[in-house]
Parts: C-alpha cells; structure tokens; sequence
C-alpha cells in the first residue's frame, strides 16, 4: 500500500492547473478584504466548504460562482503576482517538479492590460521558483495561456502566446463550455499558432463527447484536456478519433475529482482513466482546480491506487507521460525524466 508521504515525495507533473481554480483559501479572504468583496463565508474553513461544496452541486451556474469570486481578486498585477507565488509553493509542498499555468488573460483585464497581466504572472512564477530553488526545491513552472469558447472567437489570446513567449509562454488553450460551441469556430487562430510553431492543448471530451474531441484533433491539439469521453468511441478503424489519438500519441490531460464533479462518473471507481491507460492512451494526472476540488496531485493519484491498485510503476509510467508531452524544450523534458523522476522512482521501486 502507499501512503500520503511517499507518493507527496514522489517527483511529480502537472499540465493541467488553472491559476484562477488554485488560490488559497486564506488569499480568497485576505484579497476580497482589499476590494470589499462580500464572500458567501468569512472564515476558511466555511469559505472552502462553501467553494467544495459549490463545485459538488451538480449545478453549473452554482459552479461558476466559485470563479466569478476568484477572478474578480485576480484584477491586479499585485494579486496575480502574488497568486503565481503561492501557486509555486503550493506545488512544491505537492512534490510538483514541473507545472504548466493556465489561466484567460482576457478575464483579467479590468486594471491592466493583455502582456501586462502576463508579465504579472510570470513575475509571480519567477520568485516563486528562485524562492523555492533557495530553499532546496527546484521546480520549473511555465504558462499556458486560454481562449473561452463562449466568448466571441478572437485572435488576440493566440497573438499573446506567440508574442510573450520571453515571459514564460508556451502554450494556447480553449476551455469553457463544449456542448454549442465548437473549437473550429478558433481555427484562425490555431492556424496562426501552427504556423508559428506554438504549443495547442484544447478542452475537448468531457462536457462533450468525441466530436468534441475530434474537432480538438482538427485544430491541431497536441494535447487534449480531459478527453476522457473518448472511452465512448469504440472504432478501431484508421481514422477514427480513438485511432488518431492513439497514433498521434496525443496525451489526455485527466483530472479525476474535478470529472467526479462534473459527472463524468458517480464514484471514483467507474472513472474511465484505468481503462483508457490500459487501452494503451498517454495519460497524465492533473487536479485542474485545486480549491474547488479541494485536492492535490498527491491525493489524485493516491485516488487512483486505492481505486484501481495503480502502483509506483504505473504512477512513474504516467508521470514520464505528462513530461515526454510537456510544451517545454526539449532538454528540459529528457533532464527531468533522466536527472529527477526515473531516479526518484528507481529508489523505491528496487527496493
């Protein structure tokens, strides 16, 4: 059996966090005081129940509230430096050994303007990893910047990613709703972004099934958020979303709690993320909104060997995974995987 402290020491990664989902309870209390923001609970733990609770409701409207407090606090480059800060230390404390931060810089635009926000952000992230490497815990941790699908399709997020790519940039993503509103209405976008050699990861596959998924593919996603409703896709033939999936190597970003909460499956043991590593999928473990979620990485995959028996061997086999399909240079992937994680690994599983 592992227990909390072995797997929290593990080297860990991450791809799919969202700034805005990850922020402290303590900072949500400490920052609404600032603005005079009226929360629906004035102590932490009320307040974390209250975001837990909300993300547990089954209700979107309720859900979004949660982000809607979150984002009105993320308005200033004090806030989001801060925030990338406390994100830095959080994942360390995790075990994370590398990150990818994404968070829609047009939602944080009230006080500041597009590579303004960026370089907020990526300044937090900076003092966030020499903090850390000070104190031992070498981490290194980039930013994925997202485009709302139900937000007027726009090149302006696109032109950003290829234009503060000097602040830590490496990537382009869509999130929000899948169900009406499809990730090809982007294509101007992702066309920009591939000319320009830049990283695509894109929601697909979880509020929507794999028409979702295979319009992510037809954008150019190397990576697919979630993507977990692929399991619905039976087809063998060449062609076929499952098939250029597997194929094309494409990795799915899963994020098991966070699928609990929006109903992909009842209980942690009907979650389709053993069946599809099984099936021969690239998988990587994320949190996606660690607040709401009320979660880690260390819990996530600890979820996932009391539910499916996944031991070190196949929580080093999906951590190499996410590392092999990070967005960052390449000489950072093989030195990881090299210098950090399989050594990690190799000291416990030749034990």
């Amino acid at each position: 059996m592992l227990d909390s402290d072995l797997v929290r020491s593990l080297p860990k990664v991450v791809l799919h966090d969202h700034l805005d989902g990850g922020l402290r309870v303590q900072t949500v209390l400490e920052l609404a005081r600032e603005i005079d923001l009226v929360l629906p609970a004035d102590d932490p733990s009320g307040l974390s129940q209250w975001f837990y609770d909300a993300a547990n409701s089954g209700s979107l409207p309720r859900y979004l509230e949660t982000f809607q407090i979150t984002v009105a606090l993320m308005q200033s480059p004090q806030a989001l430096r801060r925030i990338a800060y406390e994100c830095v230390e959080d994942l360390v404390a995790d075990g994370v050994v590398y990150a990818e931060v994404r968070w829609a810089p047009e939602l944080h635009l009230h006080n500041m303007e597009p590579r303004e926000a960026v370089a907020a952000v990526w300044e937090g992230l900076q003092e966030g990893m020499r903090a850390m490497a000070a104190a031992g815990h070498v981490i290194h941790v980039r930013q994925i910047l997202t485009a709302l699908r139900h937000h007027p399709p726009s090149t302006q997020t696109a032109q950003l990613v290829i234009d503060c790519a000097d602040l830590g940039v490496v990537g382009y993503d869509i999130a929000g709703p899948e169900a009406g509103y499809r990730a090809t209405v982007f294509r101007e976008s992702t066309d920009l972004l591939r000319k320009s050699g830049c990283h695509i990861t894109i929601h697909a596959g979880e509020g929507y099934g794999p028409e979702s998924i295979q319009d992510a593919i037809n954008c150019g996603a190397e990576r697919i958020g979630h993507g977990v409703r692929i399991i619905e896709d039976g087809s063998p033939l060449p062609g076929s979303t499952r098939r250029q999936i597997l194929d094309r190597d494409i990795l799915l970003e899963v994020c098991p709690t966070s699928n609990l909460q929006t109903g992909i499956a009842s209980s942690i043991f009907e979650h389709p993320v053993d069946r599809l590593v099984s099936a021969g999928f690239r998988v990587g473990i994320n949190c996606d909104n660690r607040l709401m979620s009320r979660t880690s990485l260390t819990r996530e995959l600890l979820l996932l060997h009391d539910a499916f028996q996944w031991d070190l061997l196949r929580i080093e086999e999906v951590t190499v995974a996410a590392m092999e399909s990070a967005f960052c240079a390449e000489a950072l992937k093989a030195e990881l995987i090299r210098d950090v994680i399989q050594p990690a690994f190799a000291a416990f599983t030749d034990c």
